[in-house]
């Protein structure tokens, strides 16, 4: 039961952080990408030789 006193705080602790990386991902806008998805599935892939 005394670990529980450690992981409860750390975990957390993890989630927090977890959560506050993806709002900076969101705020910097890092998943805007709307006319590159359209035009991405329209090329071919490249060939290499």
């Amino acid at each position: 039961m005394n670990v529980l006193v450690f992981l409860i705080p750390i975990s957390l602790i993890l989630g927090g952080l977890g959560i506050a990386a993806f709002i900076w991902t969101l705020r910097s806008d890092q998943y805007d990408d709307p006319s590159g998805d359209a035009a991405r599935i329209l090329m071919e892939d490249e060939q290499s030789p």
